[in-house]
């Protein structure tokens, strides 16, 4: 069986400044992988390499056998820590965007039925990431946690295949950001999205992943800082309980793992 994604030989490299090197991966279709690591080393690099924001300076990246196209596009959805909404529209007008942009591309608005439809189907997205009764309220009005799961509808909405998540629970209450696990365990279950999250919570990797992968630095000269860039160092797959083997866990370096002791 074919990978859904793969990733052969990819460095990124800026000028003299080496960010990422020798990456290689595969990824089935319906996968979660949480990216971890230390701040720098990679993991967002990464994944505006498989949005499309950036090509790769080598190597390829390819899906369902195809190269990457040069540009985001529909399949891959993004939410990023930072919301991006816009404020000057309405929670239902900022989901309903997303499906009238690409069906009317000349004035980006729709008109009677078609109008109406798209806004039905925001409703109905917006309903299930729990926002139904905050439809006509501005982004403004919102705490932290809603604006993430307006940010998520916002994904969604456009029935992406790829979903990459930028640290999206980084900013929120812990009490929240449990709350926002359950929902994207809830919504990824449904959809069987195939999903890439960069956590700098390694405990969220464990408990959100069926595959946690650890970006770090293997080669370092203090002669040249930036001439070595990181590497997936760990591909550690996880069970359905979310955990992995004592083995896996103990084998992570002191400076990835800190004092993590999941429940094994």
């Amino acid at each position: 069986m074919s990978a859904f994604i793969t990733v052969k030989n990819v460095w990124q490299e800026y000028g003299d400044q080496v960010v990422l090197e020798r990456l290689n991966l595969r990824i089935n279709e319906g996968e979660f992988c949480t990216l971890v690591g230390a701040s720098g080393c990679g993991k967002s690099t990464f994944l505006r390499l498989l949005l499309g924001q950036e090509r790769a300076s080598r190597g390829e990246i390819h899906i369902q056998g195809q190269p990457l196209t040069d540009e985001p596009d529909a399949s891959r959805g993004v939410v990023f820590q930072r919301y991006s909404v816009f404020p000057h529209l309405s929670v239902l007008d900022n989901v309903a965007l997303g499906l009238e942009l690409p069906r009317a591309p000349l004035c980006g608005r729709l008109f009677g039925a078609d109008k109406r439809l798209a806004r039905d189907e925001a409703a109905q997205m917006l309903t299930k990431v729990g926002l139904g009764h905050a439809l006509d309220k501005y982004p403004s009005a919102l705490s932290g946690g809603m604006q993430q799961r307006l940010a998520i509808a916002q994904a969604l909405i456009m029935q992406p295949r790829v979903l990459l998540l930028d640290e999206p629970f980084g900013a929120l209450d812990p009490g929240i950001r449990k709350d926002m696990h359950a929902l994207l365990l809830e919504l990824w279950h449904e959809t069987k999205l195939t999903v890439f999250m960069v956590t700098h919570d390694l405990s969220e990797g464990f408990s959100l992943g069926t595959r946690l992968l650890v970006f770090d630095k293997v080669r370092l000269d203090p002669h040249a800082p930036n001439a070595f860039g990181a590497r997936i160092t760990y591909d550690i797959p996880l069970n359905s309980d979310r955990r992995a083997t004592r083995a896996a866990v103990e084998a992570l370096p002191s400076h990835i793992s800190g004092n993590l002791h999941p429940a094994l």
